[in-house]
């Protein structure tokens, strides 16, 4: 909704992040962590989005892990929900329009208007668990359910799928890069260029783009991560890999889907 105030709700894993946004610009934020039970989860919705509430707001743009479905959270593996209707939760709470995407499509979202503005890509978002959202032809690609971009269930190593070895390793990565161990940090990120190459293979998107926490580690990391996706894709020519520039990707990407 150009020129209005919306409600934006970010939540992960980790951590929930709420804010007031209005044309892309960020005018109220507040941060906190997820509770790990559905009680706790659900009075702590309703509290940060109390922190940014505003007389002129007319609708809620949330991002959320999925999978998900018309604003129904199935079974995401790091939320204390099961079958769960969010955004009818919400509504009631604060007779508000409610609209949930999965979080990694919001910040595919966010990298369209705002970010990489490019027509055709890919976004992987490295957090507490790991998720993608896929651009196609200047469009959210959402497939026939509304399921597309759970890049965690792609099969890498031994059974093992994408989420797995991303759990297992992720919380080590900067600690890695301090104490130099090398060897570590090219097992994981073998695993995320073998992922991506796959994502490259299948889509043959013009960049891939790379949010979450890791990012601070920067260059090195994702000059590694760069020579194995190299070594996996079969095109002719491997797309750019990068990390987002943005700041707050997944709250810009919830405002952006109000319309």
């Amino acid at each position: 909704m150009a020129g209005s105030k919306v409600i934006s709700l970010d939540i992960g894993g980790t951590n929930t992040r709420a804010a007031l946004v209005k044309n892309g610009r960020v005018l109220k934020y507040f941060k906190s962590p997820t509770p790990k039970t559905k009680e706790n989860f659900l009075k702590n919705v309703a509290e940060m989005i109390n922190l940014v509430l505003d007389k002129d707001v007319k609708t809620i743009g949330v991002g959320c892990p999925g999978p998900l479905t018309k604003g129904v959270i199935l079974n995401p593996p790091n939320l204390p929900l099961k079958n769960f209707n969010l955004e009818k939760f919400i509504k009631n709470k604060f007779g508000k329009k409610v609209v949930i995407e999965n979080d990694a499509k919001c910040v595919a979202l966010a990298e369209l208007k705002l970010g990489c503005k490019r027509n055709n890509f890919v976004i992987l978002t490295l957090g507490t668990g790991i998720g993608g959202g896929i651009i196609i032809d200047n469009k959210l690609y959402a497939g026939s359910h509304g399921y597309s971009g759970e890049i965690s269930g792609i099969i890498l190593d031994k059974g093992k799928s994408f989420e797995d070895l991303w759990k297992e390793k992720k919380l080590q990565i900067q600690e890695l890069f301090e104490k130099k161990d090398f060897k570590e940090l090219e097992k994981i990120s073998r695993y995320l260029g073998q992922g991506i190459a796959s994502l490259i293979n299948v889509f043959d998107p013009e960049v891939v783009i790379l949010m979450g926490g890791v990012r601070e580690v920067g260059k090195p990391f994702l000059d590694m991560i760069k020579r194995h996706a190299k070594n996996y894709v079969l095109l002719p020519s491997i797309p750019d890999i990068k990390w987002s520039k943005l700041d707050h990707p997944g709250l810009l990407g919830a405002s952006l889907l109000v319309k």
